[in-house]
């Protein structure tokens, strides 16, 4: 599968709620990052959920380069 278009070369820090799902932007398009705004209608991309299983800060992935999900490992420091 391909890698979306890097949004940011960084995380986005978001306070999520337990048992609420975030869609996380897989194609880098969305002008709510880090979150979809239906902007991979047309591409290969879908939005990809994220269901909190505790309340607090997260750090989604920014650059859409991650390995780990929708949650960030560092792969924008290789960019």
């Amino acid at each position: 599968m391909s890698k979306g278009e890097i949004a940011q070369k960084a995380p986005y820090a978001v306070e999520v709620t337990a048992g609420k799902s975030y869609w996380w932007c897989a194609c880098g398009r969305s002008k709510s990052q880090p979150f979809c705004d239906g902007s991979h209608k047309g591409s290969e991309f879908s939005p990809v959920e994220h269901k909190a299983t505790a309340s607090g800060k997260v750090f989604f992935c920014g650059c859409k380069q991650s390995n780990n999900g929708v949650l960030c490992d560092g792969s924008h420091k290789k960019l």
